[in-house]
This record gives C-alpha cells, structure tokens and sequence, in this order.
C-alpha cells in the first residue's frame, strides 16, 4: 500500500514537472499595459527575458595567478 502511494506520488510530480505550455495571465487578469510609444503590449515571453543589466555578461578575464596590485589613489587613510 505504502509502495503504490509512493509510485503514485512520483508520477504526479513528474507530470508536473513535464507540463509545456505558453504562460498565460490568470483568469480575469491581463498582461500589462503597452509602454508608452509602443503598439503592443508585451508578451509573456518578452516580460520573462532579462534585461542586460540584470543578467550582464563577464567583461573581465578571471586572474590566472597572484599579481601585485596597481597603486589605487582612492585608498585613503580614514579621517581623524
């Protein structure tokens, strides 16, 4: 009894873990309204892309070894 609630517990999550299918807003709910200048509102899959500040690329080489570090004229003593 045990085993069969067990299987049956695994089937149910995998098939909700398999569901594919578009976004859609909840009932008697819409999508936002079009920005300003725009003819459309956006859709489900335009909302959902990161924008490039959220989600920026690597613009600098990892350091393969120690280096010394250039002299930094903003590392000021604390005020006294």
């Amino acid at each position: 009894m045990k085993r069969s609630i067990c299987i049956l517990t695994v089937l149910a999550m995998s098939a909700a873990c398999a569901q594919k299918a578009d976004l859609e807003p909840l009932q008697g709910e819409t999508l936002p309204v079009a920005p300003t200048g725009a003819s459309a509102p956006p859709t489900a899959e335009e909302l959902l892309q990161l924008d490039p500040q959220a989600a920026p690329e690597r613009s600098v080489e990892l350091r393969r070894r120690s280096e010394e570090r250039e002299d930094d004229p903003f590392d000021l003593p604390p005020p006294e």
